[in-house]
């Protein structure tokens, strides 16, 4: 197995709102806001290349979207997903499988691309992976989340027929299921990625952040890695009580870090960080303060 970083650029996310109830005078140490309050944030992906497959984990933002969209998020970097592939030798048609682990804009936006007046995917080859659950949670958005999920980044992945679920095992609701008893259950445990003869790869299913957001785990070098998605979108994000005004349940997102926070310290666990604009990677180590940061690395280091 082998597995890359992929950048596709950055873009700026207001400080406060990813910092939820973190004073500014604290948060601001850790990813300092421009003018504007706003902080830039990674748009960084994930391939897995392991026998046949070739396998992206999330895909950014895109740059299918109108300049007034450009204008909110300001999306900046020499980096894109084409150049970030082609860095390794790969092009977008060689990816076989696309795993999306929520379909925030920001996550899920390179999946589609314009063809003239078409939308049509990006990845041809490829299937894409999302759940049942969270595939409805963003097909009937609520109103404070709508603004996230862009139908032209959703509807076309499933008109093309490259679409499928992973069976996570739960009953599918269509409403706000996170009133859910089982949310603790559903954030502890690592389920299986269904139909796929990859046994190196998990998913945990988390539901603070959005209903059934994939956190893929992955066996990688006698490690186990885990893609952070908006869990812990930085390692900024570390501490329990720093959690984005963005969770649509902060304190299921609550729980889910703290039980994952003490399972990847007992177990050595990597956290692969999406968002941090400067740290890929980190371990954990036990502290005064609670769990932190131990060392910081690139994939690439491991």
């Amino acid at each position: 197995m082998n597995l890359y970083s992929i950048n596709t650029g950055y873009f700026k996310l207001d400080g406060g709102a990813m910092f939820g109830v973190v004073p500014k005078s604290i948060w601001n140490k850790i990813n300092p806001a421009d003018n504007n309050n706003m902080c830039s944030w990674a748009l960084r992906c994930l391939l897995i290349e392991e026998n046949d497959k070739l396998i992206l984990i999330d895909n950014g933002m895109g740059d299918k979207q109108d300049a007034k969209f450009f204008g909110h998020y300001y999306l900046h970097g020499d980096d894109t997903l084409d150049k970030s592939l082609l860095q390794y030798g790969f092009h977008r048609h060689d990816i076989t499988d696309v795993i999306l682990t929520h379909l925030h804009f920001d996550h899920c936006g390179g999946s589609i691309i314009r063809e003239g007046n078409k939308l049509v995917p990006a990845f041809k080859n490829a299937v894409y992976w999302s759940n049942k659950i969270h595939w409805e949670w963003a097909v009937n958005p609520n109103e404070r989340e709508k603004a996230s999920f862009l139908k032209e980044n959703i509807l076309p992945i499933a008109e093309s027929g490259q679409l499928q679920f992973v069976d996570i095992g739960l009953p599918s609701t269509g409403g706000m299921a996170a009133d859910n008893a089982a949310n603790s259950k559903i954030g502890n445990s690592p389920w299986p990625l269904a139909n796929w003869d990859l046994p190196s790869l998990s998913l945990r299913i988390v539901q603070g952040h959005t209903q059934g957001m994939m956190l893929p785990q992955i066996k990688f070098k006698g490690k186990t890695l885990v893609f952070m998605a908006d869990l812990l979108p930085s390692q900024g994000h570390i501490p329990i009580p720093y959690i984005m005004a963005y969770d649509m349940f902060p304190l299921t997102s609550l729980n889910e870090k703290q039980f994952f926070l003490q399972e990847a310290l007992e177990n050595d666990y990597i956290l692969f960080f999406e968002h941090d604009p400067q740290f890929e990677c980190c371990n954990l180590q036990q502290t005064e303060r609670g769990i932190r940061a131990k060392d910081f690395f690139k994939i690439a280091e491991i």
